[in-house]
Order: structure tokens, then C-alpha cells, then sequence
């Protein structure tokens, strides 16, 4: 069964090869809807919203969101600061990294239900697994990001989870935290392969706001894979990303 509804500001797309029925399918989508009635930055009665306003203290935040605080900072971490989810104005919006968990927990769900063949796409972003209703395996485009009807690549992420960061669709959103004021403008779109979507997703974000020097943070991290496309049109790919373009 396949279904798409509009989540969290995006369509989410959950695949389940197999199922009969809708009820998994809904389980998925009532959690993603948990998910963004605490973290939405949109949403002023999210728990994300009343700690920008300083209205709940530490000690009431919930278990989701210290743990999701604590893979940010660990991710900032790892990056050397190129991952940041403190804006200029102090406030916090978690949204580069909830998303990729979101979609590896969703999948976790799936996973406890007996499934095996499944894929889950929010925002572009994706964790799929075994094999789709053809019994093929699953597969994603990489747009263009000069003409989003062109398909420039077809990856198989075989169990591997798919996050791809850019500015052609939403502008200028992506911010470079050691660069405040300066747009980034080298590259258009960067697309990560991670051991899963969580991986793939917190390291796209990174990596897109290390501008041009991002595929080659990619390349020297044990298990990520990147395409980037620059401004002027060349695309450049990790060692290891061809792999995972053979059919």
C-alpha cells in the first residue's frame, strides 16, 4: 500500500510492499504527526515553540527532545561547527536533523511490524528497505536542479538511507553557521547516502553548508557517500557513489 499526505510543511510518502492493510500505514503517519506537534517551529503550541519562549524549563522538556538536542550537538560536533541548529537570534529550530530521525524511526516502526519491504520519503529524504511490489530494488532520482522534470541520476540505496540538501527549491534556507551573512552560493544541490537516513540527512545539512569543501568532508567520513552539483552545473561525486548507481 502507498499513500502521500502533507506533514510536518512536506509530503511524506510511505510504501509498504505487501501490506493488505492501511492500519501500519496509518500508525506511520499518526507518529510523523506526533513528531511535529513537538518539534514545528511553525506551530505555537509545540513543545519546541514554548522553549524558545522560554516558557518551559529543562527540567519538563521531554525524552524526544533531549535526545534529539543531544544528536545536535554531537552532529555540531562532528562537523567542527558546521552544523548548528542555535540561529543568529538564539532561538532553536531543530528541523535539520528531526526530519532524518523522524523517517529512521518510522521505518524502526515498520521494521517491528514484520515488514520488510518498505520505503518512506519526506521531503526528498529516504530510508527504504528490501525490495519494492515488483520485487526490484528500490531506487531514487536526483532532479536536476536547473529543470526539476529531469531525472540527472538514479541511485539504489539498498537498505542505505537518501538525503539530499539544496537551494534550487527553497532558496537561500540552508545558512553556513561559521559564515552568518554569507549566502551560499557554490553549489545548488548535494546529495548524501548514509548508513540510514538519520546519517545521510544531519551530514547532507553539514556538508551543503561547507559550500564547495562539503564533498570533500564526504569523502574522508568513514560510510557517507555525496553527489554535489555546483552553480555551474558540474557535478562531482564521492569515490565510493558509483556503487550505489548500478542497477
Amino acid at each position: 500500500m502507498r499513500d502521500t499526505r502533507i506533514l510536518m510543511g512536506m509530503p511524506i510518502t510511505v510504501d509498504i510492499g505487501g501490506a493488505s492493510g492501511g492500519a501500519l500505514v496509518d500508525t506511520v503517519f499518526d507518529y510523523f504527526e506526533r513528531i511535529d506537534q513537538r518539534f514545528s517551529t511553525y506551530r505555537t503550541d509545540s513543545e519546541i515553540s514554548a522553549i524558545n519562549r522560554g516558557e518551559l524549563p529543562v527540567r519538563d522538556w521531554s525524552g524526544e527532545m533531549m535526545e534529539v538536542l543531544a544528536l545536535a550537538t554531537q552532529t555540531k560536533t562532528e562537523t567542527d561547527g558546521f552544523f548548528d541548529i542555535r540561529k543568529p537570534d538564539g532561538s532553536l529550530d531543530p528541523s535539520g536533523i528531526v526530519k532524518g530521525w523522524a523517517i529512521r524511526n518510522a521505518a524502526g516502526i515498520v521494521r517491528e511490524a514484520g515488514v520488510g519491504d518498505f520505503f518512506i520519503e519526506a521531503g526528498g529524504d529516504i530510508q527504504s528497505c528490501g525490495r519494492n511490489a515488483s520485487g526490484l530494488d528500490w531506487s531514487v532520482g536526483i532532479r536536476n536542479p536547473f529543470n526539476a522534470d529531469e531525472i540527472i541520476k538514479i541511485v539504489y540505496p539498498r537498505g542505505h538511507g537518501v538525503a539530499t540538501s539544496g537551494t534550487y527549491a527553497r532558496g537561500q534556507h540552508i545558512y553556513n553557521p561559521l559564515g552568518i551573512g554569507d549566502p551560499i552560493t557554490e553549489i545548488v544541490s548535494l546529495t548524501v547516502i548514509g548508513s540510514d537516513v538519520f546519517e545521510a540527512d544531519r551530514f547532507a545539512t553539514a556538508a551543503f553548508a561547507m559550500g564547495r569543501d562539503g564533498i570533500l568532508f564526504l569523502e574522508e567520513t568513514a560510510g557517507l557517500e555525496g553527489y554535489v552539483v555546483g552553480s555551474n552545473g558540474r557535478a562531482t561525486p564521492t569515490s565510493g557513489f558509483g556503487a550505489f548507481c548500478q542497477s
